[in-house]
């Protein structure tokens, strides 16, 4: 990276005659590096999942979680630095605590990323400190917020056919990725990491409209499209971790908690499986190639 000046990334609160924040930058290219994570709304809950590379055999399976709880009602997956991750985690975990102390409710989703966003970005300001080499994305269930039952967008009751109002329920879905520039938006389908590129283009194939795909069939497609993205970098092996925060009645309903064994192992099983597909109809595709040059 260079500009018309030198020096302009020496210190983080300078822009560059171009108006680039060179630290900002140098921050992405630390995410880049990183495991692919990806989350997904679902029209019942919301789906996270992280591809951890096993740096050493010594390591233990299932340790070293990538995948955080902040609240009940909010999980957080980061792709980047993993301290800078873990830090990150705690500044979410205290403006979870203090707003259910002040309010006696827990915290929106996207009141959470407004103020996580807040606090990344003013680490872009000053030349003592430097920006968050992380990019999070943040999953949650939001139990006051109005959802139409019949699926229509929107706050409060919704006026049907004959000026009829339509029932509403409690709770809905909430997906957002905040970026080391602080920047933060709201997505049905987020990936950040390495393998980015590739899973934005599997997530856009899926229908993720509120009325869309179920929560099992999220964590299914998360998980291939993870071992997808995984394609670029399999000399390498990895660990999936997956977690959701689902609306099915029950006990755990509307928690942060990790996808049942039995569903994740299944979800591998068929992501290995298609894989094994695509690559026996490559050499098929191939096979016909050289017959027709024969």
């Amino acid at each position: 990276m260079t500009s018309i000046g030198t020096g302009y990334d020496l210190s983080n609160s300078v822009f560059s005659p171009d108006g680039r924040n060179f630290q900002v930058e140098y921050a992405v290219k630390a995410v880049e590096n990183g495991g692919t994570a990806v989350g997904i709304r679902c029209k019942d809950g919301v789906v996270l999942a992280i591809e951890k590379i096993i740096t050493s055999k010594l390591l233990k399976v299932g340790a070293n979680k990538r995948i955080s709880t902040v609240d009940r009602h909010v999980g957080v997956v980061s792709s980047g630095l993993v301290p800078d991750g873990r830090h990150f985690v705690a500044r979410a975990r205290d403006e979870a605590s203090s707003w259910r102390k002040f309010y006696k409710a827990p915290i929106s989703t996207a009141m959470l990323s407004n103020r996580l966003g807040a606090y990344v970005q003013a680490y872009t300001l000053y030349s003592s400190v430097r920006p968050f080499g992380v990019t999070s994305i943040i999953g949650g269930w939001d139990s006051e917020a109005d959802i139409p039952v019949d699926g229509q967008v929107g706050n409060g009751p919704q006026v049907g056919a004959g000026g009829k109002v339509t029932d509403v329920k409690k709770g809905g879905p909430a997906l957002y990725m905040i970026e080391p520039s602080g920047q933060y938006w709201g997505y049905y389908g987020a990936a950040t990491g390495k393998g980015r590129q590739a899973a934005k283009a599997e997530l856009e194939k899926l229908d993720l409209s509120p009325t869309g795909i179920s929560l099992e069939e999220g964590v299914k497609e998360a998980a291939r499209i993870i071992y997808v993205a995984h394609e670029d970098s399999k000399d390498k092996e990895f660990e999936l971790e997956m977690t959701w925060i689902s609306s099915l009645d029950g006990p755990t309903k509307g928690r942060h908690q990790e996808v049942p064994k039995e569903l994740r192992e299944e979800a591998e099983r068929l992501a290995k499986k298609s894989l094994e597909g695509d690559d026996d109809d490559e050499e098929e595709e191939k096979t016909g190639e050289e017959k027709m040059e024969e």
